[in-house]
This record gives structure tokens, sequence and C-alpha cells, in this order.
């Protein structure tokens, strides 16, 4: 989920909190002199009074007794008027404002800003995941038994939630009787919160103090729920309406910027694209993809079905609309854009995810299978991008997944070639995630006879191996994770294809064996994967059972002889020596 802003500045905190912000201050100014507080009172209304609209005392000639008076009734006159100039927001701050130090009240939030006027979604999306995280924090001070802590923030939180509940009532301008009802128990028990916190600063005693945390506990539960109830409602609401939008929308603008909001909240998270699929986006974004006059909107239409088809509930949506037909129709289409036809392809792939059990149930999907992977096949072969390529092989390897037919039709249609060769493309094969594409498809097409004879035809032995050698370029986890992916994938593709006795002798020629016994016995070859691990093993046995003498003694008696578990406990725990 993308996140709201919340960089503004921290203030630090100590034990005291905010539960006893009036006391410290009123024996600070007690013990002060009277002088010192009269002139800090004097100084505030000359600060205030020199502001934009104000009188500028610069430009008054008084004498100094008149001069003092008419600064006292400045001050006075400002206290006064405060009553009235008091927001949600300046409450927020002023109340939860802390006047000693604490080491974690570097994490207090504080709005910046704010959204802007009138758009009840982002309004919407920064007070929730404001509240959320306050909700989450108090729930860590409280196993902490932290009180003070525990006291300021439900104040705080409770200010964020009236706020949350008013702006978005003056910028939505109507409510329904059900929200009205949530907000009022939301209320009411974000004050049971600050109520009992307050009283649980007064209690020494331990085993009071214990059942009173059961009962803070019970109560910041129920506040949760209710927020969780009132946030999916307004969200529900704008939802309706974006989609309402589109739907009837004929004019080309109107509908790239409502697409563009939809898209922008599949980017908050699963829960939202929850709420769209059940509201009727995937209907509404289809009957885009099929109106000619929309044909430029096509791309980010696509885009937008891609994210919001990473739950079930967008996939159950697309196969109500028959939205496979639709992207079948659109990837055979050369007269398409190929940023299109991309996007397209992009969809299939999330719709397609073995990640997602509702997938295997696509009927409608293997009608229309035989077209969409001889237009991904082609749309492998004639990207212009990196990007383009790896969209078109990433639905190509889920398709695989998907039904074993499809391996066929891939060694029909030459598809080893076609990613073989774009491997020494680097425009189109330059990451780690794309090869890790490539590597699965042939590790899905190795279970096939016939593909180990196109593999040695290809050269694909030595792709492999190099495989085996994916390093990568940043330390970043996704980049590691995926050199992991292919490391493991193309040992398990070595291990399949040595079945055939050319291949062994092939990958053997190469010092595949080397490269495999490296991969068992450093840990850092492999970032200590034992997924990798594994499947070196795996694809060293079968090498070994064609060809053994490609293996010294040692080698074959702790990692070919012994049974698999216990060659993999030996290398697992092999250690590296920094002495």
């Amino acid at each position: 989920m993308r996140r709201p802003p919340g960089n503004g500045q921290a203030a630090s905190e100590g034990p005291g909190g905010w539960g006893l912000w009036g006391v410290q201050e009123s024996r600070r100014l007690c013990c002060a002199d009277h002088d010192r507080c009269q002139q800090a009172l004097l100084q505030i209304g000359i600060n205030m009074m020199a502001l934009p609209g104000g009188c500028h005392l610069d430009s008054i000639t008084l004498p100094g007794q008149r001069l003092h008076l008419m600064q006292v009734d400045s001050v006075q006159r400002w206290m006064e008027d405060l009553k009235l100039m008091t927001e949600c927001e300046c409450m927020c701050v002023l109340q939860a404002k802390p006047i000693s130090l604490e080491e974690d009240a570097q994490g207090d939030l504080i709005l910046a800003g704010g959204p802007s006027p009138g758009d009840p979604l982002q309004l919407l999306l920064k007070r929730g995941w404001v509240i959320s995280t306050e909700l989450r924090r108090i729930g860590q001070k409280l196993a902490q038994d932290r009180w003070a802590r525990v006291h300021s923030m439900s104040v705080r939180l409770t200010c964020h939630a009236r706020s949350m509940v008013s702006e978005y009532s003056t910028v939505s301008r109507s409510s329904s009787q059900e929200m009205g009802q949530i907000e009022k128990l939301l209320m009411e028990k974000c004050s049971e919160l600050s109520a009992v916190t307050e009283r649980c600063l007064q209690v020494e005693n331990e085993h009071v103090l214990k059942s009173m945390k059961a009962c803070v506990s019970e109560t910041l539960s129920t506040l949760g729920q209710h927020f969780g109830q009132l946030l999916e409602l307004a969200l529900t609401r704008e939802v309706q309406a974006l989609v309402r939008k589109i739907d009837a929308s004929d004019n080309i603008y109107t509908t790239e910027s409502t697409t563009g909001n939809l898209f922008s909240l599949t980017q908050e998270g699963a829960p939202l694209c929850r709420i769209i699929a059940k509201e009727g986006g995937v209907v509404a974004l289809f009957k885009v993809c099929r109106q000619d006059s929309f044909r430029c909107l096509y791309p980010q239409a696509l885009r937008t079905l891609a994210s919001i088809c990473c739950v079930e509930e967008g996939v159950h949506q697309l196969e109500k609309v028959d939205g496979v037909l639709c992207l079948a129709n659109i990837l055979t289409d050369d007269s398409h854009s190929e940023a299109t036809r991309a996007e397209a392809a992009a969809v299939v792939a999330q719709v397609t995810s073995p990640h997602l059990p509702v997938t295997q149930h696509l009927s409608s999907f293997l009608e229309s299978m035989e077209e969409i992977v001889t237009a991904l096949v082609k749309l492998c072969q004639e990207a212009s991008s990196g990007e383009v390529f790896l969209l078109a092989s990433a639905a190509l390897a889920n398709i695989t997944f998907f039904d074993t037919m499809a391996c066929e039709m891939l060694l029909q249609l030459n598809a080893i070639r076609v990613l073989l060769e774009a491997c020494s493309d680097k425009q189109r094969v330059d990451t780690p995630y794309t090869r890790d594409q490539i590597v699965t498809i042939l590790a899905n097409m190795s279970v096939l006879e016939q593909c180990a004879s196109d593999i040695i035809q290809e050269n694909g032995v030595q792709l492999i191996m190099g495989m085996l050698s994916e390093k990568p370029r940043s330390g970043t986890p996704a980049e590691v994770a995926a050199c992991e992916r292919v490391q493991q994938k193309a040992a398990v593709t070595l291990a399949r294809l040595s079945r055939d006795p050319d291949v062994a002798r092939e990958a053997v020629r190469l010092s595949c064996m080397s490269r495999l016994i490296e991969l068992c016995r450093s840990p850092s070859e492999r970032n200590s994967s034992d997924a990798v691990l594994v499947a070196c093993l795996a694809a060293l046995r079968r090498l070994a059972g064609v060809c053994p003498e490609g293996l010294q003694d040692s080698d074959f008696q702790q990692l070919v002889q012994p049974r698999l578990v216990d060659s993999f406990l030996l290398c697992s725990n092999m250690e590296e020596s920094f002495v």
C-alpha cells in the first residue's frame, strides 16, 4: 500500500506523557517569576498582532503604560478568539504535545498539510493509515505496560478519529444511517479508551492494573473493529462513485482520469482490490476495453485490471464477463499497439498465477489457450523492450503451470528457440527477473522427452550452465531472491534433461558438475539457500549416474553415495571460516 506522508517533525516526549501535561506546566508557571511570565505574555501579544491583518505596533506611538495595557488586551482578545478558531487538526497537535524526552517519540504521527479539499479518497487513505498505525502502536505500548504513553496515544487517536469523521462528513456532504451508527460507536469507544487509560495512570496496585489491562485490550480491539467497518463503508461508497462514473462516461478525458484514480486505489493493497471487484470495477473496465472509441485507454484499463486480479474476487468477476475472450482478442489483434498487448499479457499472467487457487477453475481459459499462447510467443519474439518481454514471458511461465498441454503447444511453436535467442539480446533479457521466467518455462517443458533435442540444438545446456552462476547486481532482497530462483530452476531443468545421455554428456563437457559441487559445498555461492542446495544435489546425482568418472572420490562419498537427506545435512552445516 502507498503511504500517506507522515513527515511532520516528531516531538520528543518522556515518561510524563500527555496525562501529566497540565500538572507539569502549571508547576513550571508557578515557579517562574511573575514579571517573566508577564513579559512572555506580552511577547505573545506582540507576535500575534504582527501577523497579517493585525495592528502593527511599529506604526503606533503610545505612552509606555498605554502600550502595556494594549498589549495585555490583545492577548486577552486573542485568548477569547482562540475558542472559536480551534480546529481538529490543531487540537490533535496541542493535546498530544509532550514536554519531556523519550527515546521512541520520533515515531509520533502528525499529518502534514492534510488532504486537499474535496478529495475524500485521499482523506480516507491518509487518516486511515494514521489511525491504523496508532492502533498498532497503542497495542505495543500496552503490552509493555507503559501507561503514560498508552493514554497520550489514546487521546491522539481520538483526535485523529474525530478529524476523519468530521472532515469526511464535510467533504461527502451526506452520510448513510449505517455509517452514522458506526461513527457514533467509534467515537464512544475512543472516549471510553481515553477515560479508562486515564484511570490506569492513578492505579498503583498491580492486580488491579492487570484486570484493567484486559479491559483496555478489549476496548482497543472493539475500537479497531468499528474503525475497520467505518473505513470499509466509506471506501466502498467512494469506489461505487468511481465505478458509476466510468460506466456512464462517454468522454475520453473523464474516463482516463477516473480510471487513473481507480488504479491508484489498487496500489493500496488487496483489501481495496476486493472492494473494487465487488463493486463492479472489473465489469466497468472491460466495458472500456470493448469500445473502439477508448482504444488509447486500453493500456491504462488493462493495467488496472491486472492489479485488481491479484485477488480471487477479481478473477471471478473476470470470468463472469468473459474477460479471457476479450484478452485473447486484444493479444491476437496486430492493430493494437505493443503496449496494449503487453498489458493484456500482464492480465493473463495475473489470472494464471499459480499462487491463486481459483485460476485452476478458469474453464474459459482452456478454450482460448492456443490463441493466447501463440500470441504470447510472437510478442516475446517481437518485443522491443525488456518490460514487454518480461510480461509476455511471465504469462507463458504461469500458463505452463496452468495446464500441461501448454508445454506441448510451446514445443510445436519453437518457443525454446525464441527464448534462447532472446537470452543473447540484452535489450530484451537483462535482469534476473526475466531469466527467472525463461528458466521456469524450460523447467516445465523439460518433462517432455522431445525437449532435450531442441535444447541441445540451440546450445541450451550452456545457457543453463550460465544460469547456475546467476549473481545479483545489487543487494536488494527481491533481486537476491530472484537469483536464487534462477539457480534452483536451472538445476531442476538440468536434472530433468539429464535423463537423456546426450544432454548429460554435454553438461559434463561444460563442467556443470564442478559448478554443482561448488554450489553444494559453498553456502555463499547459493546465498545459503536450502532450495538451491537440494536442486543441485539432485542434478549432481543424475549426472553422476551417467558419467561417474567426472567426480572425485570425496565428492562421490559425501554428495552422491549417502542418502539425499544426509548429504543435505552435511552441506547445510558447512560454515565458512573467516579466521
